[in-house]
């Protein structure tokens, strides 16, 4: 099966964000990582936590004296004139000026000033947007989806301000109630709209350009995503206070197909493989505790699963398609991840989940076997085997003063037994900075799962509908992810080697690299390059292995708008692997091409 899934900041969905700064006379960082929030109760409450816990002078801290009034009254500062420099990119003061009053006016006035630019325009009186002596940022956004190496699970630390999304919607709404409000309390709307066309050398719809990832049906157009995020960033560049962030976010489209989590809305895509649905890709709260080590953050809820060059969300990647490496790779756990900053270069990362694109209620679920056989002789069965504890562990080590970062971790971390999909996960990524306009990003992983259906198996077994071959056994009712449970999209079954095998262990091998060049601000040239080993085609349902080359060209028009063409080949080496045809039931047709020649594009618009 191909992991149908979906960070940020890499911002502005999934996996990061990072600062500059910003309108609104805050500060900007658009991070890689987004966030989530709400239930007012709940905001209020942590709110005044927060301010509780600010107010606390740091342990060894004298309290400072309150003012003494002056004799001779404070002179105020002299009225902004705006009539001889408005320009807010050299007259910072005068933003809200060109703006004006109205939320339309505001809007629109927004979206010009910062056509041609390559940041929002810069309040000199912010705050510092990161801790001083920290590695320094890498990447500018744009035109990078983003500023700090991604390493995902957490809000990056030591770069990260409340109020650091550059978002229109936010400065259109500054002077409003609601706008003075959300500003008050840190939260942020905001997101963005996605569509895409692509060309290709397949012709079966829908489904014929699998396993080329986020562009499911070969020449035609999509509205890949629609998303809205609620967030609150914790501010962890200061290190006085406890701070807590918080994120809401849905995705609808037609990439809702690869952020699915099975259990949670997933009938649009397991029982109808709707076209376009919905998700909740993200919801997740975290605290930052600055006291401990060089600071330690806490997230608890759904998140991107870590650590990957990629994220689910458009804006987060260098390219409009994903590499098949990605594609078969975890995509989101839910559960508890905690960030500790053990230095300002090293990083440790350990997280218990219940697993793999499976929701809280599916672990230990019971439901009846239709079908009793040797593979499942039990009356009932576990819904999803893989939903079970499971562990996370990385380390990200950053030197050079941030131009090299390494993170190798394992993730997904259990009993690896055949689950919806329970990936065990053991790779790396690594990036390097050659100056201000090269820059490479590699990823290599190896993973598996246990105990897989061998659909090679010829023999008849036993059952309590009559002698069947596994694959008949699928097919009738006889697994977790047969009918009546799951009708399309389901896991993929394995043909293994030893053909006499009642099961065997499926693995998958992948390594991905990235060339980047950006000759200047608003522009970055990416080469992909990979290689993807499906051993027993458990992942996309053929056993060969892949290659793909692809050329891609991002170019912002601003920091709000972007557009990303490209140009792919892609090849499998043993079979044929491209080119299929899927109804509501799952494959309707065989592949029937062992290449594809490839290009598309997409837009996206910021709000």
């Amino acid at each position: 099966m191909i992991k149908e899934k979906a960070n940020a900041g890499h911002s502005c969905g999934v996996k990061t964000e990072t600062p500059q700064i910003g309108a609104e006379g805050a500060y900007k960082t658009l991070l890689f990582w987004p966030r989530l929030v709400r239930g007012t109760s709940l905001t209020a409450a942590l709110l005044a936590i927060s301010a509780a816990a600010s107010a606390q002078p740091s342990p060894g801290t004298a309290m400072t004296p309150a003012p003494v009034p002056s004799a001779t009254p404070a002179t105020a500062p002299p009225p902004v004139d705006c009539s001889k420099n408005p320009d807010p990119y050299k007259n910072y003061q005068c933003l809200d000026a060109y703006l004006g009053t109205s939320v339309g006016e505001r809007l629109l006035n927004y979206y010009t000033l910062e056509m041609g630019q390559a940041s929002a325009p810069s309040d000199p009186n912010a705050p510092p947007g990161r801790i001083a002596d920290w590695p320094a940022t890498p990447e500018t956004t744009p035109p990078m989806p983003f500023t700090e190496w991604p390493y995902g699970a957490a809000t990056p630390i030591g770069v990260t301000r409340p109020n650091s999304i550059d978002s229109p919607l936010m400065v259109a709404i500054a002077n409003t109630s609601i706008g003075k409000f959300m500003s008050d309390a840190h939260l942020q709307l905001y997101g963005w709209v996605d569509p895409g066309v692509n060309v290709s050398t397949n012709t079966n719809k829908p489904g014929g350009n699998a396993p080329i990832a986020y562009a499911y049906t070969p020449n035609t157009w999509s509205l890949d995503q629609v998303v809205l995020y609620l967030d609150r960033f914790p501010d962890n560049v200061q290190t006085d206070h406890i701070d807590w962030g918080l994120r809401l976010s849905g995705i609808y489209g037609e990439n809702y197909r690869y952020t699915t989590s099975y259990g949670l809305a997933s009938y649009q895509l397991l029982k109808h493989n709707n076209i376009n649905g919905y998700d909740f890709p993200m919801e997740w709260l975290e605290l930052f505790i600055p006291q401990v080590f060089h600071g330690l953050n806490i997230r608890v809820g759904r998140y991107i699963s870590v650590p990957d060059i990629e994220a689910q969300l458009a804006p987060n990647n260098y390219m409009y398609t994903h590499s098949l490496t990605y594609a078969t790779d975890n995509y989101t756990n839910t559960g508890i991840a905690t960030t500790w900053a053990i230095t300002k270069q090293l990083f440790v990362q350990l997280a218990l989940s219940v697993g793999t694109e499976t929701p809280v209620w599916h672990v230990g679920q019971t439901v009846a076997n239709p079908n009793p056989n040797p593979l499942f002789p039990g009356r009932t069965f576990k819904r999803d085997p893989g939903s079970q504890p499971t562990g996370t562990a990385c380390i990200r080590y950053t030197w050079n003063n941030g131009a090299d970062d390494i993170m190798p971790c394992l993730d997904g971390w259990n009993t690896g037994i055949w689950g919806y999909n329970n990936l065990q996960w053991y790779g790396f990524t690594f990036y390097h900075k050659f100056n201000d306009h090269w820059h490479n990003s590699f990823e290599f992983y190896n993973e598996h799962q246990n105990k897989v259906p061998n659909a090679s198996n010829p023999t008849l077994f036993p059952t309590s509908q009559g002698p069947e071959t596994i694959a008949a056994i699928y097919a009738n009712g006889g697994t977790p992810f047969s009918p009546p449970y799951i009708t399309g999209n389901a896991p993929n079954l394995a043909h293994c080697k030893n053909t006499a095998a009642l099961d065997c262990r499926a693995t998958g091998m992948g390594l991905v690299d990235y060339i980047n060049y950006s000759p200047e601000p608003l522009d970055n040239y990416s080469l992909r390059g990979e290689y993807y080993a499906d051993n027993q085609g458990q992942r996309f349902g053929v056993p060969t292995d892949y290659y793909e080359f692809t050329v891609g060209w991002q170019h912002w028009f601003s920091p709000q708008i972007e557009t990303r063409p490209e140009f792919g080949y892609y090849r499998s080496v043993d079979a044929d692997a491209f080119n299929a045809n899927f109804s509501r039931s799952g494959r309707a047709a065989a592949p029937d091409k062992n290449h594809t020649y490839f290009g598309a594009t997409d837009l996206i618009f910021h709000w």
